[in-house]
């Protein structure tokens, strides 16, 4: 497959003052860090302060009112993400590796009388980047953008629809840590230069670059509201964010070097995971609890109970295993161990959960699926309606499915959503697609290889380095 991205059209518009991240044009080639300006030109700051010095009060009063009931109708037709109308049947899973491979696997759901099961089967893998693959991030809500971050310092966009490379944004200067979508609109990139980059989806501009840490970032978190976030870094800090303003808010010394945090799902305690320590906090920074794990950790995450109330925290690392922690609704109480996900036979390297509807005719109605990679090469697929809503004893969970990649060493993970049950009816926002598919069918793109063929050589350049990267 062609590794070679395509350039933005000069016909984008960007607002004035607004920098705007370049696009690669060949990943093989070094690329330069160049940020475009755009100035307002003086004839049109002066038509603008003349059109507004004419207007009066009442007549800007009477023009800008249908501006916000338009606003606030669009608003009321979007359906609400966590229903089972707007679930997805279908789902994928995408995951990042060292060998710098990017796979991407198609699941389904297959009704077996009233019980169901799950299949999943490759549809992508390809060299994505020309060093190993650090991150990966879906847009949520039936989005359409893939993220990918790697050591090569490069973010690079994707088409989950149509399976094309949209390009490449070079904003940091060193490895790329993390990416999230916060929403269907904007990515959050995390880098080890220390800074934190705030894209707009439309056009991926960089609307906020965040400064605050001392060295390499090394987690992001976004709470469900959208407007904080938190971070820690090889400083020993945790960063409070205001994604509002676009500057620092708050910030704690850990007295050692956070590898991970984790908001909640519902937004009122965050984790944070250093080695076997998980550190659960309040959200005034109170310590609430302090886990100790039996092994080192990779990954931690929540994610809500299929059967009963209450939430999960779960936490994958070198035993080999994901344990499922019971996190009690009373944050008074220690979390405890209930379940264990097993099948790998190297470490877990990451973790991701997805709700899913499940078709009609089936026992239940909708389903949360957690998906775990590893350094034995597996993807595998675990279903939580599987745990009770009580249990006098540990329990021990198998994979629903799985995937070989045949040895390769998994460095991420990602889900996203397939076709919807219901798509929201939100007009701007479809048209506002629209017109970005409009625009990608302009550009001279290469589709994606569904596979990798026969003799397809990878390069070792960074063998040692990823070696010591993988122990």
């Amino acid at each position: 497959m062609s590794t070679r991205a395509s350039s933005i059209k000069s016909s984008t518009r960007v607002k004035p003052i607004l920098k705007k991240a370049r696009l690669a044009t060949d990943a093989s080639k070094p690329l330069k860090r160049v940020v475009a300006v755009a100035q307002p030109s003086p004839a049109s700051e002066k038509s603008t302060k003349t059109a507004l010095s004419k207007s009066k009060g009442k007549e800007r009063a009477s023009v800008a009112e249908p501006r916000l009931k338009s606003k606030k109708k669009n608003v009321e037709t979007v359906s609400d993400p966590s229903s089972s109308t707007s679930l997805p049947t279908s789902f994928k899973v995408i995951c990042g590796s060292y060998e710098k491979l990017l796979y991407g696997l198609e699941g389904n759901v297959v009704l077996e009388g009233l019980d169901y099961g799950f299949h999943i089967k490759p549809i992508f893998i390809f060299p994505a980047h020309v060093s190993c693959i650090k991150s990966v991030a879906a847009s949520p809500q039936g989005g359409k953008w893939l993220a990918t971050g790697s050591a090569d310092e490069i973010v690079k966009v994707w088409d989950l629809r149509r399976r094309k490379e949209i390009g490449g944004l070079m904003h940091h200067e060193g490895s790329i840590t993390h990416l999230e979508f916060p929403s269907r609109s904007h990515l959050l990139s995390a880098s080890e230069d220390g800074t934190l980059a705030l894209f707009r989806a439309r056009d991926w501009a960089v609307l906020r670059t965040l400064k605050g840490h001392k060295g390499r970032i090394n987690s992001v978190a976004v709470h469900q509201s959208c407007k904080v976030a938190l971070s820690v870094g090889k400083d020993r800090t945790l960063r409070m964010w205001d994604l509002m303003r676009g500057k620092g808010s708050a910030s704690t010394k850990l007295g050692k070097e956070g590898e991970l945090v984790r908001w909640s799902t519902d937004g009122t305690i965050f984790a944070v995971q250093a080695q076997n320590t998980i550190d659960i906090y309040s959200t005034e920074m109170e310590l609430l609890h302090s886990i100790s794990h039996p092994s080192r950790l990779n990954d931690i995450k929540f994610c809500k109970r299929t059967n009963g109330e209450g939430e999960l925290l779960l936490a994958g690392g070198e035993d080999k295993k994901l344990s499922v922690y019971d996190v009690p609704q009373d944050h008074t109480k220690m979390p405890t161990i209930v379940a264990d996900m097993v099948g790998h036979t190297n470490r877990v390297k990451a973790v991701d959960t997805i709700r899913v509807a499940l078709p009609d005719g089936s026992n239940r109605h909708t389903t949360m699926l957690v998906c775990t990679i590893s350094s034995d090469g597996f993807v595998r697929l675990y279903d939580l309606a599987r745990l009770p809503t009580s249990y006098t004893e540990k329990l021990q969970l198998e994979p629903v499915a799985q995937y070989d990649t045949k040895g390769t060493r998994l460095t991420c993970v990602a889900f996203a959503d397939g076709e919807l049950n219901a798509k929201p009816t939100a007009q701007g926002k479809r048209k506002r697609d629209k017109e970005g598919d409009e625009e990608d069918d302009t550009e001279d793109e290469t589709e994606w290889a569904p596979l990798i063929q026969g003799g397809v050589q990878v390069e070792s350049g960074d063998e040692d380095e990823d070696s010591d990267e993988d122990k």
